[in-house]
């Protein structure tokens, strides 16, 4: 059986509607590394529960998503989910309100534990210079691009 996504047959278009996953920021993080080595995985969607924790972290690569390697990033932070739903690459990500960027894509490299959401930034900040405080609201919700 093929893979939809390896296939190139299912992308984020097939998603109509969705309602904003959101949650709460549990631990806020510092640091940058410039060789981090995150790949992407190629589905362009995943699936989140509500009390799971999942950690956001940022890049200002250009032309990355589905399936591409990820070497210069910043750690944001942890985020426990209180609605869960469905995370899109190109989905908008704010935290207290202020857009942080929009979801590269997924790195599964410390599943069960958690999921690492990429998320492209115009400026790689880590979570203390974006002053990012703990119980923060933080919003990921489709948007029409």
């Amino acid at each position: 059986m093929t893979d939809p996504y390896q296939a190139a047959l299912v992308n984020v278009s097939f998603y109509v509607q969705k309602r904003d996953v959101v949650g709460r920021l549990v631990a806020t993080l510092r640091g940058k590394l410039e060789d981090r080595g995150l790949n992407l995985i190629v589905p362009v969607s995943r699936a989140v529960q509500q009390h799971e924790i999942h950690e956001l972290i940022a890049t200002d690569e250009t032309g990355v998503g589905p399936g591409s390697r990820v070497a210069r990033i910043a750690y944001l932070g942890f985020i426990e989910i209180s609605q869960g739903g469905i995370l899109l690459t190109a989905d908008e990500v704010t935290c207290a309100g202020k857009v942080l960027g929009r979801i590269a894509g997924f790195d599964e490299t410390h599943l069960p534990n958690h999921l690492n959401i990429v998320i492209l930034v115009d400026k790689r900040q880590d979570g203390t210079e974006l002053g990012l405080d703990l119980e923060c609201e933080v919003r990921i919700r489709k948007t029409s691009s």
